[in-house]
């Protein structure tokens, strides 16, 4: 199992605790997954205008808040940050619940399929168990198949739950997919 601040390899991709100097890389990994994975799924014109220098800036102002959140990259040797995912307590009606939350996980279009994904999820899995969190959920596009299959394949499974989410005055339907997690090992 993968620890907190280890690093942990998959074949040639590091999962390594993001710091506040991978700004602006989790920032394009952020822009790009979106502008790929959502194209034509949400108003092109709101993905068309995503700026990857406004998206840093909003990340150097979470780590300047200090909160709970957990984030991790994915590097590849010789392309630096390809990936990032980031998880913390569950949030809904304004309060925390016990369950933990996968927030993001993206990698840029042209890693999908090298298993950089695969590490950062296993990394999340493995932190959140680690955590104390029984479970985690996560919200997916309800037309986002690619998506929704990955999550299935990582033992994600829907629990019923729908709502909609708003970008630029369009109606979004996200669901929620839910996985059990196993405490960690006594070692």
């Amino acid at each position: 199992m993968t620890t907190g601040t280890a690093p942990a390899h998959t074949p040639d991709v590091l999962i390594r605790d993001m710091t506040v100097d991978d700004c602006e890389a989790v920032a394009r990994v952020r822009v790009r997954g979106w502008q790929s994975a959502y194209a034509g799924l949400m108003p092109q014109s709101y993905l068309d205008t995503m700026d990857i220098a406004e998206d840093a800036q909003r990340r150097r102002g979470f780590f300047a808040e200090g909160n709970t959140v957990v984030n991790a990259v994915a590097e590849r040797a010789g392309l630096g940050v390809i990936g990032w995912a980031c998880y913390g307590p569950y949030r809904e009606n304004g309060r925390r619940l016990a369950r933990g939350e996968l927030y993001a996980i993206y990698v840029l279009p042209e890693q999908i399929g090298t298993g950089a994904g695969r590490a950062l999820m296993t990394r999340m899995l493995d932190r959140a168990a680690a955590d104390g969190f029984p479970e985690l959920a996560l919200w997916v596009l309800k037309e986002n198949a690619p998506a929704r299959r990955f999550y299935e394949r990582a033992g994600f499974v829907p629990d019923g739950a729908e709502e909609p989410f708003e970008v630029d005055g369009v109606l979004v339907p996200e669901m929620r997919y839910v996985r059990t997690l196993s405490p960690p090992a006594a070692g």
